[in-house]
């Protein structure tokens, strides 16, 4: 599957908000895209960028195709601030990730990797500042316990559906996923809520009471709850 284009100026609007207002905005137009289980290995690691999707399968590699290394075409085809995202099924016996393609990968201006399942190497990640994402990290290489099935086809992570070319962006809080065809509409409506939240934290930090600034005001920041629909229309004010 060939990797479409996102506009530089989409991928910098992301860099800008963090998973927890993404995931509001998700929220805010009923869309999902929370994979929850992969954190970052180091403290501070960021990324955001369209995803190179990879899938791992049980086993050993019984041909010539599958003998290349796990995610060296993805590193070979990813264009400079992709996300390599890693679907290894959420299995954490064995690294789906390491130090060697890591390098590879900062080298070719990859912005970091989301992987479901555990990474090793962490340490050479680390000082190449390169982002991991996984679940846990693991010594045990990948070696006969895995393979790579495909490389740009449509994979998931914790249950959450990642497309070529889909936008990841994952911090200290998560990683969160956009739909290609939603991204604009997300960005937009995180754009708001991040503005929302900004001026609240400059009243509490200007002495206002924390109930006044975080009372209905922001619970209804991301819409009605459904207790809150029916309340309305049994009020008559819906």
């Amino acid at each position: 599957m060939e990797q479409r284009i996102i506009g530089a100026d989409v991928t910098a609007r992301l860099s800008q908000l963090d998973t927890c207002t993404l995931s509001d905005a998700l929220d805010a137009l009923g869309l999902t895209g929370v994979a929850v289980g992969p954190v970052p290995l180091w403290e501070g690691a960021r990324l955001a960028g369209p995803a190179v999707t990879v899938k791992l399968a049980p086993g050993a590699p019984d041909d010539g195709l599958r003998r290349t290394h796990l995610g060296a075409r993805a590193i070979d085809r990813a264009r400079p601030g992709s996300v390599i995202v890693v679907d290894n099924g959420g299995r954490t016996e064995m690294g789906g990730w390491g130090g060697l393609l890591s390098l590879a990968a900062s080298r070719n201006g990859v912005a970091g990797v989301v992987l479901d399942g555990a990474c090793r190497d962490v340490d050479e990640a680390r000082a190449l500042g390169f982002p991991v994402f996984a679940r846990c990290a693991v010594a045990r290489t990948a070696r006969r316990r895995v393979y790579e099935e495909s490389t740009g086809e449509p994979v998931h992570i914790a249950g959450i559906p990642v497309g070529e070319g889909d936008l990841v962006v994952a911090d200290g809080s998560g990683v969160v996923v956009l739909p290609q065809s939603r991204v604009l509409d997300v960005l937009a409506e995180a754009e708001l809520l991040a503005a929302r939240e900004q001026e609240m934290s400059a009243r509490l930090k200007a002495g206002a009471p924390v109930g006044a600034v975080l009372g209905h005001g922001y619970e209804s920041m991301i819409g009605n709850s459904p207790a809150d629909e029916a309340s309305s229309v049994v009020r008559g004010t819906r």
